[in-house]
């Protein structure tokens, strides 16, 4: 079968979009094969059109988790195919039971400026974990489709980052405690309106677990610790590996809004094989 396949890139996190029909439940399969032909692919997400209720766009994830970077992603590819929108491009979302919106503003031919406002967060707690003889009380955030623990310097678990495979084990291990739908370990540094974040990720239902050059979701979550522990909106910029995201939160809805910039590196077809 031939698949017609753009990949872009949110801030360094790779982002590979399959905009042709493929079953749910070859979209694994298909998602692997895709990263191991083009291994600088973090995810891979599934495109297609939507009728009605003003929404663009059907975008799902491989592993059916929420995705900030790739939801930027299908906007500008909504954009690029001649959907103009009025104020912003509304998406469904793997994960997500409302639409969100991104607000997109042209760089370049291949270049966009993207804002995406997120859903509110499910709930805000701290929750104390254990892995190889390590425990502490950290703050998960939980957002519909993924949720994310933060390690600060602080915790005993912001060790891990310079050991990634113990690191690996216990973000399989807590997303498995958690039994959440995609799981994010955080680390994150610094203070003040700028800070560094590490981002690591898991979805089970893929199978991938990656060091993201950026991630979104994780962003949100960052947002929204910190506007539940200091009472006030936040709006900082967070470098990662791959580039900033701004984002901004008020703690009165902790619906965080991300901004960052989104390029189209290729868009071309490929056969695959119908065992994928």
């Amino acid at each position: 079968m031939e698949l017609h396949v753009s990949i872009l890139d949110p801030t360094g996190n790779i982002t590979a979009l399959v905009e042709s029909e493929v079953e749910i439940t070859r979209q694994p399969a298909v998602a692997a094969e895709i990263m191991r032909r083009h291994p600088e692919v973090e995810q891979v997400g599934f495109l297609r059109p939507a009728s009605g209720d003003g929404v663009a766009a059907e975008l799902r994830m491989a592993g059916g988790e929420f995705c900030g970077n790739a939801s930027m992603c299908a906007a500008v590819l909504c954009r690029l195919n001649g959907i103009q929108g009025d104020e912003a491009i509304r998406l469904r979302v793997s994960g997500t039971k409302q639409p969100v919106s991104v607000r997109l503003r042209r760089e370049a031919p291949d270049r966009f400026r993207a804002e995406l406002t997120m859903p509110s967060a499910l709930g805000i707690e701290e929750r104390a974990f254990r892995f190889e003889g390590i425990g502490s009380v950290l703050p998960l955030v939980r957002l519909e489709g993924i949720s994310h623990v933060i390690a600060e310097p602080a915790s005993p678990f912001f060790s891990l980052l310079e050991n990634r495979e113990a690191a690996e084990g216990a973000v399989r291990s807590f997303c498995k405690e958690l039994r959440a739908e995609g799981l994010g370990l955080l680390f994150l540094d610094g203070s003040g309106a700028e800070r560094r974040m590490t981002p690591l990720v898991y979805i089970p239902g893929s199978g991938t677990v990656f060091w993201e050059n950026s991630c979104a979701s994780g962003s949100a979550a960052v947002g929204v610790c910190l506007a539940k522990r200091s009472g006030a909106p936040v709006d900082l910029c967070l470098r990662q590996p791959g580039g900033t995201l701004r984002v901004s939160c008020d703690p009165r809805s902790f619906a965080p809004r991300l901004g960052g910039s989104v390029k189209l590196i290729s868009s071309f077809s490929e056969n695959f094989s119908e065992s994928c």
